[in-house]
């Protein structure tokens, strides 16, 4: 029914600055100068970089939304609709990446394409043109803030990590076996959530190293700036491949495991070493120099049967098992003789040839599987013909396994740990463990797990307090 009343269109009004968010950029306010006699509109961006594909190409991006405030970065990511020329004020042409990003001002929100440059010398971080306006948008040349106003202490809150909308990472995985298994479900799971994951061979790297500017150069030309490392280090390079991996901890990039860690858990010696400063279970286990003490290291050990593994051993080679005291001299003399480096180890028996594989991400057991030796065999490592099915473990193992992990300052660790008659007893913590067989035998997705604790790591805290915000 038609009372008689029509009804006015309302137009929107705006003054010559107002306060505005970018939701998808993760940009909860801003402060904005509108500018009428500006077509295109351009926001604040440094470390202007694009990356992704040539079909579908992205830019990343960071930006000091608060004016004055160096400290707080927000990192930035969008798809390029365009590049064009801009000519600014001064008359200067540049040559700048154009986003698409909803803008949201007092409680609307539209669509709006906008340039990338930096902009740190302005007062305002944002400019906005008349592109960014429609019909019904009036703007008031004398008036400021006609819509509500915004602050900046919401970047001092915890709820803007939370609601950050999902960031476009770059990713390098550390590999010369850009077709094994676990690298191909690394690059897979990183591209299916959007990112750019590259497989770089760890010695086709080089560093140029110096005070002011570290890089890692790549096929002749500086490798960019990557959000996050995820090391799979061959035991074969490992001191390379971890300087390789320090150099990028001097960067600042985010490496998953770090270089300490990853040469910590190749060393056995030290290994066992660190296991006992932090008081974590594992078989008794003796070394030395001399072959005068042989009949000592084995007697310290409880004698035979006993194992004794070179300190470089990987996979189960270089493992032996032996049984009497005559066998365990004989295997550490011919040791002794090839001038290799060995431990002596106590034999779980009642282990009965299985151990169990603990993946820790993050501070966390994500998946444990048991690994069973194949008939006559007392490795159970799935390279020497192991079996594995999924099992659940114990609180005590499981705590085993963490507090392992964290003694060697690894957010990714393969964690072997050995069932006794007096509690889990820890053989060994892999820093690049493979992830095929875990996979399997507990159905769950290793990848996607660890690409939860590198976005969670990556993405930027909110900046504490620091006195009043600029206005």
């Amino acid at each position: 029914m038609n009372d008689g009343i029509q009804s006015e269109t309302v137009d929107f009004r705006l003054g010559w600055e107002e306060w505005v968010a970018l939701p998808d950029l993760g940009l909860p306010a801003l402060k904005a100068k509108i500018d009428t006699g500006a077509k295109t509109s351009a926001l604040h961006a440094f470390d202007i970089e694009p990356f992704g594909p040539a079909g579908r190409p992205r830019v990343r991006f960071a930006i000091h939304p608060i004016p004055g405030r160096q400290d707080l970065t927000i990192p930035c990511s969008a798809e390029i609709v365009d590049r064009r020329e801009v000519t600014s004020s001064n008359g200067e042409a540049e040559l700048r990446y154009v986003i698409r990003s909803d803008m949201a001002v007092g409680g609307r929100r539209w669509p709006i394409e906008i340039t990338l440059t930096d902009r740190g010398a302005m007062a305002y971080r944002m400019l906005l043109g008349r592109q960014a306006f429609a019909e019904d948008v009036v703007i008031s040349p004398g008036e400021s803030f006609c819509q509500p106003q915004l602050n900046y202490d919401v970047y001092h809150s915890r709820a803007v990590r939370e609601v950050a909308p999902a960031r476009t990472l770059r990713v390098a995985v550390l590999s010369r076996e850009e077709h094994n298994y676990s690298t191909r479900r690394l690059v897979a799971e990183g591209e299916a959530r959007g990112h750019v994951v590259e497989v770089i061979d760890t010695t086709r790297c080089y560093m140029a190293i110096n005070a002011l500017a570290p890089e890692v150069h790549y096929d002749g030309a500086r490798l960019p700036r990557f959000d996050a490392i995820i090391p799979r280090i061959g035991a074969s390079i490992t001191p390379y491949g971890t300087a390789v991996v320090r150099q990028f901890e001097t960067i600042g990039t985010y490496c998953v495991n770090g270089s300490d860690g990853i040469t910590a858990s190749r060393d056995k010696l030290q290994a066992h070493q660190i296991l006992s400063r932090h008081r974590i279970g594992m078989p008794t286990t003796t070394f030395a120099a001399s072959p005068k003490d042989t009949s000592n290291l084995i007697s310290l050990v409880g004698g035979a049967p006993l194992i004794v593994k070179l300190l470089e051993s990987t996979q189960g080679k270089g493992v032996v098992l032996a049984e009497t005291k005559k066998a365990a001299e004989s295997v550490i003399s011919a040791f002794r003789g090839l001038k290799a480096s060995f431990l002596v180890q106590h034999f779980v028996k009642e282990a009965a040839g299985e151990d169990i594989r603990c993946l820790v991400i993050g501070g966390k057991v994500v998946a444990a599987m048991r690994r069973k030796a194949e008939a006559g065999e007392f490795r159970s490592n799935l390279h020497q013909g192991g079996s594995a099915t999924s099992v659940r473990i114990t609180k005590a193992e499981r705590e085993a396994a963490v507090k392992a992990a964290r003694a060697f300052r690894l957010n990714m660790a393969g964690v072997d740990l050995l069932r006794s008659d007096d509690g889990p007893k820890v053989l060994e913590v892999n820093s690049s463990p493979g992830i095929e067989g875990i996979e399997k035998a507990s159905k769950k997705n290793i990848a996607a797990l660890l690409f939860d604790d590198i976005e969670k790591r990556v993405r930027p805290l909110p900046a504490r307090k620091r006195g009043p915000a600029a206005s």
